[in-house]
């Protein structure tokens, strides 16, 4: 077996076991801090990367993140699952073209979402699932086991309407996707109702008024954080550097980190 075949096989494994956190890296540093810490698989944050690169969200492009797929896959020996928007592209030639592409760079999963970002709505919901349907058959023609993930963003776009999430996930999960996910949930009666409609895994965004338990109480089987801890270190970084500008105040530089244990291997 290859190390993809492995990584894989160690992504789809996960999902078949107890539930779990999937955090999200924002560059290489990070990423090897998470695998120090014990984490078992990461997923990229397309607004944490874009933060790298001195972007907003969705201003980086397909060739960007595979470059940083490549780089997470290279400096890590975790499984990496690709945040792919919405496959750089409305047509469903360009969810499979990312999928594809994605896999080239060493990812073992990725998402696909429903927006239209250049007209700044929802897809269609059948045009939505012939987009899902086109990234299924690319993964499922890959040589290794890649795990999809669909998500519809009505609850973060504006539109949080929960029969339609359960509609379209649904149809997503009869189209051959992996894993669904509707970010932006905000109840833990709305995470139970979407995980009880559905018989694949859900993928719930992490919430700081929610435990992980609670989480998994309400039927969720992957737990990621999006961007959250790419503005937690920000934040630190922009008080410390307020505090400096401001008041000539140095304590925050007191910080220090275990870095020798966290790149040892």
């Amino acid at each position: 077996m290859t190390m993809q075949d492995r990584r894989a096989e160690a992504f789809r494994t996960l999902h078949a076991g107890p539930p779990f956190v999937m955090p999200n890296p924002w560059d290489a540093g990070s990423a090897r801090v998470f695998e120090a810490l014990g984490f078992r698989a990461l997923a990229t944050t397309s607004s944490g990367f874009a933060f790298t690169l001195g972007r907003l969200d969705g201003r980086t492009t397909l060739d960007d993140v595979a470059a940083h797929v490549e780089m997470l896959s290279r400096i890590t020996a975790l499984p990496v699952s690709a945040d792919l928007e919405n496959g750089y592209g409305a047509e469903p030639a360009s969810a499979a073209r990312a999928v594809t592409h994605i896999a080239s760079a060493g990812a073992v999963g990725g998402s696909i979402e429903d927006w239209d970002s250049a007209q700044h709505r929802l897809y269609d919901r059948l045009h939505a699932v012939e987009r899902v349907t086109a990234a299924v058959e690319a993964a499922r023609a890959l040589p290794f086991s890649f795990t999809l993930t669909a998500r519809t963003e009505n609850h973060i776009r504006g539109n949080p309407d929960l029969d339609d999430t359960i509609t379209r996930l649904h149809a997503f999960e009869q189209a051959g996707a992996d894993v669904l996910y509707a970010p932006g949930l905000t109840t833990l009666e709305q995470i139970r109702t979407v995980c009880a409609a559905l018989s694949k895994p859900v993928n719930v965004l992490a919430r700081p008024d929610f435990s992980f338990d609670q989480l998994v109480e309400a039927g969720a089987k992957r737990v990621s954080v999006g961007g959250a801890l790419a503005w937690v270190a920000a934040r630190a970084m922009a008080d410390a550097a307020i505090a400096i500008r401001d008041h000539g105040d140095f304590s925050a530089l007191s910080a220090r980190v275990p870095l020798v244990d966290w790149f040892r291997s």
